[in-house]
């Protein structure tokens, strides 16, 4: 099976990629997450996939758009449907490019999140494979988080410290 799976961070992806990775499954990665503000988390969270695929020599399709400005015209003002339209705008992406690329599946490394709308993803991950005819690989990755990123720490990848756009930074400080 030929996987092409969207990354939201370098530490979410170690353990959904290793599961797959030693079940054979062939894995080609893909960046694209015009959701994370401001720049310089976008650009801390590039560099640490940028880390892992060189230290793990994975295959990494890079589109590198950094979309405030789109991404704050489609939210401001709906804040409460946002993470909708940032799981819609990525698995978008990627079912389409896997549909192009004639890949299997299309998956996202936010099935591992605990702090992800996990039934959410599912449903948009779905629908997105139903309009590009390409079949959504589901697997709630969920038990490997912790794992996954202390793996990151040992690798001394960056670790971020909320979900990735400006209200989620918000939130975090808040909480604070």
């Amino acid at each position: 099976m030929k996987i092409l799976m969207h990354i939201c961070c370098s530490n979410c992806a170690i353990y959904p990629l290793s599961v797959m990775t030693e079940r054979g499954v062939v894995v080609k990665c893909l960046w694209f997450n015009p959701n994370i503000h401001p720049n310089i988390e976008y650009k801390n969270r590039l560099d640490a996939l940028k880390r892992l695929h060189m230290l793990w020599n994975l295959d990494v399709q890079y589109i590198d758009d950094y979309g405030l400005i789109e991404y704050l015209r489609n939210v401001a003002g709906n804040e409460q449907n946002r993470c909708e339209y940032c799981y819609e705008i990525r698995l978008e992406m990627t079912a389409k490019m896997a549909a192009n690329q004639s890949f299997d599946a299309f998956t996202t490394s936010l099935l591992i999140s605990p702090y992800q709308k996990f039934d959410m993803i599912i449903d948009i991950g779905r629908a997105a494979g139903k309009k590009y005819s390409v079949e959504f690989f589901m697997e709630d990755f969920r038990s490997g988080f912790r794992s996954s990123w202390e793996t990151g720490k040992k690798l001394n990848l960056y670790r971020q410290k909320y979900c990735g756009c400006i209200y989620s930074e918000m939130e975090r400080y808040l909480k604070t």
